[in-house]
């Protein structure tokens, strides 16, 4: 089951947009020397939307096997789509796919129902839901996503539908929940039963020892030493230039080479990036 620390890994692109394969290399090692507890690719802070099928063939080829479980990210509009990007997925070393609903025509909860139940049965992974509504523009109540969780082959939910901690708290009691949007409301989601975050990926060393401190019982140990992580976290939600943020914190930590987005992914501005230098020297 997925549960704990799940950076997703942003994709690290040469100047020119092609893969840059051994800064992923050294992205995923720094993961593991920080001790997470899985990786995910694919999902909306690794340009998942940009990549081509042999792209996350390749990027699979370098994350998986590596002694953590592998999260793949699924954002297909369409359920046969869907299942066939689940068994290349799992035929390329994923663990568990991480699922958003059918978001093009909008769907019925029945139809989202039918559709997960479906790629579940047929796509060969255990199945995490993603609750994006503001992304994909499908809300899922609580009373949905009780019934997707009790369907064959859905392990999971993770919630980053704003405010997180009452949705966590709803579902927790029963259902193997995780946090998102950047691990922003991470200490409330765990207060609330969630097994787990999945923040971007340029900042896990920091965050690990908060975690530790939280579930050694020190809750207000944990709370301080967040407090210091928030400029940074918020700095990375940004709309149009999070994907940016992400990898120019990557490059200034010396772990990919180029801050290269693939568009409609948007560069930050000299100004903006300033400001993050700013915020990176109140960390060190």
């Amino acid at each position: 089951m997925s549960r704990g620390l799940i950076p997703v890994l942003a994709t690290p692109f040469h100047p020119d947009g092609t893969l840059d394969l051994p800064s992923l290399r050294r992205l995923v090692d720094f993961q593991l020397e920080s001790g997470v507890d899985g990786m995910a690719v694919f999902g909306f802070a690794s340009e998942g939307f940009a990549l081509t099928a042999a792209e996350r063939a390749e990027i699979l080829g370098v994350v998986a096997g590596n002694g953590v479980p592998v999260v793949a990210g699924v954002g297909s509009t369409g359920t046969l789509d869907a299942i066939e990007q689940v068994r290349a997925a799992a035929e390329h070393g994923a663990d568990v796919v991480m699922l958003l609903p059918p978001y093009l025509v909008k769907p019925s909860g029945s139809q989202v129902i039918d559709f997960f139940g479906a790629v579940a049965a047929e796509g060969g992974l255990p199945v995490m839901i993603q609750d994006a509504p503001a992304q994909t523009g499908v809300p899922m109540p609580v009373s949905l996503l009780v019934e997707l969780l009790k369907l064959e082959g859905v392990e999971s939910v993770k919630i980053e539908t704003q405010p997180t901690a009452p949705k966590v708290g709803a579902l927790a009691a029963d259902f193997a929940v995780l946090g998102g949007q950047n691990a922003l409301f991470v200490l409330e989601e765990y207060a609330r039963g969630a097994v787990g975050t999945m923040p971007a990926c340029e900042f896990p060393d920091l965050l690990a020892p908060v975690l530790r401190t939280w579930s050694e019982g020190d809750r207000a140990g944990a709370r301080a030493a967040f407090t210091r992580l928030l400029p940074l976290i918020r700095y990375g939600l940004q709309p149009g230039i999070a994907w940016s943020i992400h990898k120019h914190v990557l490059v200034r930590r010396g772990i990919i080479a180029s801050a290269t987005v693939r568009p409609p992914a948007l560069d930050a501005d000299a100004a903006t990036l300033a400001w993050l230098d700013d915020i990176l020297d109140d960390l060190a």
